[in-house]
């Protein structure tokens, strides 16, 4: 097919969807390997860029419940990964920050996932690797649609 060529969104999304999932399971099962859940890495994750984040605001980029979040992030503050600051504006809410073990933590995913991914990608021909580099930026801006 030409590349000016309009490719039907639903056609695009079927030939995504396998990939995406198979990608996405065998992540996970990586981050399991380095001792921590694919929620307690998005949570980590989503923590670090954003330090003072809320677990309002933690919850809808996640699209859980609030008191679903709430709980993890307990659990998370208990296992001494993240911590709970004052809001510098407002007294009655916190912000959340990474520990030093919760970086921890995260540079152990990032090893364990990259060993993975980037291996794969490592042998795939220049062409691939820029396609994929580039895919990156257009699948961040979709998952941006979702609010």
């Amino acid at each position: 097919m030409p590349a000016d060529t309009p490719v039907d969104p639903a056609v695009i999304a079927d030939s995504l969807r396998p990939g995406l999932m198979r990608v996405a399971r065998r992540l996970r099962q990586e981050a399991q390997k380095a001792g921590i859940s694919a929620l307690d890495a998005l949570v980590l994750g989503q923590v670090r860029r954003s330090p003072g984040v809320g677990v309002c605001e933690l919850a809808d980029a996640e699209q859980m419940s609030r008191p679903g979040m709430s709980g993890h992030v307990k659990r998370l503050v208990a296992a001494g990964w993240i911590s709970r600051e004052d809001h510098a504006d407002d007294g009655r809410r916190s912000g959340l920050a990474v520990t030093e073990t919760g970086e921890l933590q995260l540079e152990a995913i990032r090893r364990h996932r990259n060993d993975w991914l980037g291996g794969r990608i490592a042998r795939l021909a220049p062409d691939d690797r820029q396609k994929l580099a580039d895919a990156a930026g257009a699948l961040e801006r979709l998952l941006g649609l979702e609010t």
